[in-house]
Order: C-alpha cells, then sequence, then structure tokens
C-alpha cells in the first residue's frame, strides 16, 4: 500500500484515546512507506495524523478546499493543494490513494465515509474502507447499517464493503489483505 486516505475530524474530541490513535496512525504510516492523504488542515485528528507522519519522516499529502484555509489552516512542512470545492477535495483524496481509513470524527467525517461506502455499493471502486473503532466510537453506526440490512433497505455485502477495528495495529494488515483479495 502506498497511500492511505484518511477521514477523521478537524477537532480533536473528548477522549485523548482518539489522538492517541491518529498519531499513532500517522507514525505507523511512516515507518511503512506509506503517504498519509488527508484533509489539508492542521488542526484536531487530521493535523495530529498528518502531522504524525510528517514528523517521523512520512510523506503526506494534504488536499484543501481554499474556504476552509482560514478556519484550519495549512499544515506545514506537507504537500498540499487547495482547491476550489469539497467535492474536488473529495474527488483528489480519492483518486490518490489505495485505500481509506476513518477515524472518529463529525459530521463532515461521517459524509465522506458514507459517500466512498456508497461508491463500493455502486461499482466505482474496490478499495479497502477500514474504519478504526477507538472506544467504540463508530458502533451505533455499524448497528445503523446492520438494521438498513435487517429491514431489507440494502443488501448484506453492505456490511462486509468495509471492516471495523478496535486496534491501530490491526488496520495496516488489514488494509493490505483486503488489497489483495481487490485484485483477485
Amino acid at each position: 500500500m502506498k497511500s492511505l486516505c484518511i477521514y477523521c475530524g478537524s477537532r480533536p474530541g473528548n477522549d485523548p484515546a482518539f489522538k492517541q490513535a491518529a498519531i499513532a496512525i500517522g507514525q505507523e504510516a511512516a515507518r511503512r512507506g506509506c503517504r498519509i492523504v488527508y484533509g489539508g488542515g492542521k488542526l484536531g485528528l487530521m493535523g495530529a495524523t498528518a502531522g504524525a507522519a510528517r514528523d517521523a519522516g512520512g510523506a503526506v499529502f494534504g488536499v484543501i478546499p481554499d474556504f476552509l484555509v482560514e478556519l484550519e489552516g495549512i499544515l506545514e512542512g506537507v504537500d498540499h493543494k487547495i482547491v476550489d470545492t469539497m467535492h474536488e477535495r473529495k474527488m483528489l483524496m480519492f483518486e490518490e490513494s489505495d485505500a481509506v481509513l476513518t477515524l472518529p470524527g463529525g459530521i463532515g467525517t461521517l459524509e465522506e465515509l458514507i459517500e466512498i461506502l456508497s461508491w463500493v455499493r455502486l461499482g466505482l471502486h474496490r478499495k479497502p474502507v477500514i474504519v478504526l473503532n477507538i472506544k467504540e466510537f463508530w458502533t451505533p453506526l455499524k448497528l445503523l447499517l446492520e438494521h438498513i440490512v435487517a429491514e431489507g433497505l440494502a443488501d448484506p455485502a453492505l456490511l462486509s464493503d468495509m471492516v471495523f477495528v478496535d486496534r491501530v495495529d490491526d488496520v495496516f494488515p488489514i488494509a493490505e489483505r483486503r488489497m489483495l483479495r481487490a485484485r483477485v
């Protein structure tokens, strides 16, 4: 895996475990020579992940819409591109990555995850989609998706289109296995 798209919050959240996980992901990506592709800001979990990768000598590519530059700032010392719209941001992040990882985040993170998951359902890509469920942050979403399937409103394959993991150590091995499986 050469590059990993990260969806996560522009805020750190209330639980220090979220930031610890973000830093660990950035450091592990750098150790593995895997470039982090992220939303470009310097705040919150986004900044923690990208900053940790940068500080560990890893490659980082940020994509940020011009209207967010003043709100979120740009992380110094990383490659970045300023785009016009959120749609351009999401598309470029997707195009520049081999797999997608979602950490805790707010409504924007949720929207990004749901969109990328819908693209899998529509057959637009087969990139691995991993959800890091630190402290069961994403368990309510998992339950909702199971409910949607149980009610007959989505194909049961939806539940295998992404994988929920509880530990940072599981992210890269699972993403790499799923990449291999997608190539078959």
